[in-house]
């Protein structure tokens, strides 16, 4: 809200007095041999970019559901409600993470200095939480011997190995003719595709690739018509009626479709499925996509600077997740399968991943999920002639 109104009766202060004109200082101008004569002009010193609030709060709220949705999937085996919930939830929260992912990829070519920050700002957080969760499972769920894999991502770091591979073909995805119906084709394909195994997770990067990729050639206006009045009153309607279907569907469907890491042989169902599934998964999702986005505020509210801190959120709110299953906090605790305990449930991993993403907790992390890492890399020239300018400027 703002302070536009005012007490009636209000008064406006007087102007302040007029001021004679400053004189105009001189332009620079050239002699006919095209030397300059005047003062010379400042140099007009770069803006910081300002970030969308639109974006900043869709991140957040994405990650408040991706916690969610993690704190209730030990719900669903008691609770057909929680159950329900899930499966709608699931059907649209990764791909809205993953279509703003593909937005923001857009200027991502193979400059020397974008390759950097996708290795130290993808690849070594990767490498970090990969053997940080190892060491974590060896330790929390008492398996001392569980292997080292950086080819099979464990639990979330899946999306940093997905996120990897769909940024270093970004430039492929921006050349081609038909790129949303090719990668909704590799999507398809991959749905019946047992042996492409496990390695880097590549069922989940193949199937949840057309969400990427429709990010990648978005624009703002495609946004802006997202989330216009009409959108909004059409979208409550919308999300009711998936969550009735998915209280239908639950008893009647393997919730495993949702996270597109299987292929259909390996969740033993008919070949034909896959092509069927994968489909209608994709044009659900972007209907809830859209009616997520269509609630998503566009002003700055009191989250919208967490919205820079997502990843941190994602990745450390990881440990909790898994370790409030190694530890059977769930099993000792059998009142959290009642409404109330799935209420509090809900509330606690709102604020605990909503306490990631704050700046003191980047701060803290900043050193694995945003390493400098000069000492790595040669000086590129090019590179330095803009730091030069700037700094001259």
């Amino acid at each position: 809200m703002t302070n536009s109104l005012r007490p009636h009766g209000y008064q406006r202060t007087p102007l302040p007095p007029a001021r004679e004109a400053e004189p105009t200082p001189p332009t620079p101008h050239s002699d006919t041999a095209g030397h300059q004569t005047g003062p010379p002009a400042a140099p007009d010193r770069p803006k910081p970019k300002q970030r969308d609030a639109f974006f900043d709060n869709a991140k957040y709220l994405a990650i408040v559901l991706v916690a969610m949705g993690h704190a209730w999937e030990p719900l669903t085996d008691h609770s057909r409600t929680a159950e329900a919930l899930y499966m709608t939830l699931y059907t649209f929260h990764m791909p809205a993470f993953i279509l703003i992912s593909g937005y923001f990829s857009r200027s991502f070519d193979m400059r020397p200095d974008r390759l950097k920050r996708l290795i130290t700002g993808i690849a070594v957080p990767y490498l970090i939480f990969e053997i940080a969760y190892t060491f974590f499972k060896r330790w929390a769920d008492d398996d001392p011997t569980y292997d080292f894999s950086l080819l099979d991502p464990w639990y979330l770091t899946w999306f940093l190995i997905a996120l990897f591979v769909w940024r270093v073909t970004t430039p492929i995805w921006k050349i081609i003719r038909w790129p949303v119906p090719l990668s909704l084709a590799i999507a398809t394909l991959a749905s019946v595709s047992p042996d492409i195994g496990d390695d880097l997770d590549l069922q989940r990067v193949l199937q949840f690739l057309p969400f990427f990729v429709i990010g990648l050639h978005m624009k703002p206006e495609h946004f802006q018509k997202m989330r216009g009045p009409r959108m909004r009153m059409l979208a409550l309607p919308v999300f009711a009626c998936a969550f009735v279907f998915a209280y239908w569907a639950g008893p009647r469907m393997n919730s495993a479709w949702f996270y597109r890491r299987d292929s259909v042989q390996e969740l033993a169902a008919a070949p034909w499925t896959g092509p069927v599934m994968t489909l209608a998964l994709f044009g659900c999702s972007m209907v809830l996509v859209t009616c997520f986005f269509a609630w998503v505020p566009r002003r700055r509210m009191w989250f919208t600077a967490l919205g820079a801190g997502t990843l941190y959120g994602y990745l450390l709110h990881g440990f909790l997740a898994k370790g409030s299953r190694f530890w059977g906090w769930y099993d000792e605790n059998p009142w959290l399968h009642e409404p109330l305990g799935e209420i509090v449930v809900t509330i606690i991993a709102a604020t605990v991943i909503t306490l990631l993403c704050t700046p003191p907790v980047q701060r803290v992390f900043r050193f694995a999920m945003e390493p400098k890492m000069a000492w790595a890399f040669r000086k590129d020239p090019a590179e330095q002639a803009r730091q030069r300018t700037t700094t001259a400027a």
